[in-house]
């Protein structure tokens, strides 16, 4: 069995949760990664900054927007620099996050910037889970570098202001997971040791088996995640997500009678019929 198979597995489970839930079709990060590849003329990029995004995202602009985004951009001159950079770096999150469709990173880089201006333990871990929400989904090995790279600077500002927050230490560990590299495959590792010292403290931190049996799809340790999620779902009997990726898990190893029973547990919890649809398909198939 091919981690890629597991790997593509999940990207559809989290796909079909994003329809339920947020009743989107398509991640906003999606249609940005498009711009960018073309704004690069080639197939992928092999490395990503901030400007990069700037440039694909603001050519996307009306002249009315892009003036706006500009007097905000340069709206910091004297006196209370720190409190005006604060207000743009609002006012510019909101601009991405509400007039853009494919907005999502910048809404998420100036919820970051204005989140270490701010230096408050809730804002810094806000804005870090926007980006480690999103990096399950992305496919973009670059983009995923610069969201995980984003993701662990807020974390760790986050821990600074509270060691003793678990729950910032395994989004920490999740970042590494989730922002590995074929170049650099290790950071799964280390991420996975972080979350574990936190299950190894605390066995019935649910966040932490979850996204240890996250972990153990990415390094191929399919019985371990499995063992993870099966965990989760007995301490949390309405977690969705832990019984379709348990589905997922099953059926990519071939054990269809399993694959089906999780299935069927996960849909009696789901209300959205085209999600049920999807399911059904799914069940059928492996009959």
């Amino acid at each position: 069995m091919k981690r890629q198979q597991i790997l593509l597995a999940g990207a559809g489970v989290f796909i079909l949760l994003t329809l339920y839930f947020l009743g989107q079709t398509v991640p906003p990060h999606k249609k940005l990664v498009a711009a960018a590849d073309s704004a690069a003329g080639a197939p992928a990029i092999k490395s990503i900054g901030l400007q990069d995004i700037l440039q694909a995202s603001q050519a996307k602009l009306t002249p009315a927007q892009s003036s706006y985004v500009g007097r905000l951009q340069q709206s910091v001159v004297r006196g209370d620099v720190k409190a005006q950079q604060l207000n743009a770096d609002h006012l510019l999150a909101g601009f991405w996050k509400d007039s853009v469709q494919s907005g999502f990173l910048l809404y998420a880089y100036y919820t970051g910037e204005a989140a270490k201006l701010e230096n408050s333990e809730k804002s810094l871990t806000f804005a870090a889970q926007l980006f480690l929400q999103s990096l399950r989904d992305q496919d973009n090995q670059a983009l995923k570098i610069w969201m995980a790279t984003n993701a662990k600077e807020l974390f760790e500002k986050a821990l600074e202001l509270n060691p003793n927050n678990d729950s910032t230490k395994v989004g920490l560990g999740a970042s590494y997971i989730f922002g590995s590299s074929a170049d650099n495959p290790t950071e799964v590792m280390q991420g996975i040791q972080r979350i574990l010292e936190v299950a190894h403290r605390d066995s019935t931190n649910m966040y932490a088996q979850f996204m240890l049996g996250l972990g153990g799809i990415e390094s191929g340790q399919f019985d371990r995640a499995v063992e993870r999620l099966t965990t989760v779902v007995r301490h949390e009997p309405a977690n969705i997500e832990a019984m379709l990726l348990l589905a997922e898990v099953q059926q990519q190893k071939g054990d269809k009678a399993e694959a089906i029973r999780w299935y069927e547990a996960a849909k009696k919890l789901i209300g959205n019929p085209e999600m049920i649809r999807d399911i059904d398909q799914r069940i059928q198939a492996l009959r």
